[in-house]
């Protein structure tokens, strides 16, 4: 079994799972999936920036941006972006 979370779309519309809960912490925030039962990291405040504001921006590019990530951190972003959606912890939205 791979551990490979695979190809991100930094280019399509995300949000956070429904059921995920999302708990500030100083070097970032953990998330809880209450479906799955499944607990993540978010390693840094910019990530937190990120995901919290995935459904408000039309791409996940654009809440990066919004975020100040710049393009020699968005490969970093996306693969942490790819292990949420992995999860469940994010998934995509229609606009």
């Amino acid at each position: 079994m791979s551990t490979d979370p695979g190809p991100f779309d930094l280019d399509t519309a995300w949000r956070l799972d429904e059921q995920v809960s999302i708990r500030p912490e100083r070097f970032g925030a953990l998330l809880y999936h209450f479906g799955t039962r499944r607990l993540s990291f978010l390693k840094s405040p910019a990530l937190l920036t990120v995901v919290r504001s995935l459904a408000e921006h039309p791409t996940a590019r654009a809440a990066c941006a919004g975020a100040g990530v710049g393009p020699p951190e968005l490969p970093r972003y996306r693969a942490a972006l790819a292990a949420l959606a992995a999860s469940r912890m994010i998934q995509p939205r229609s606009l």
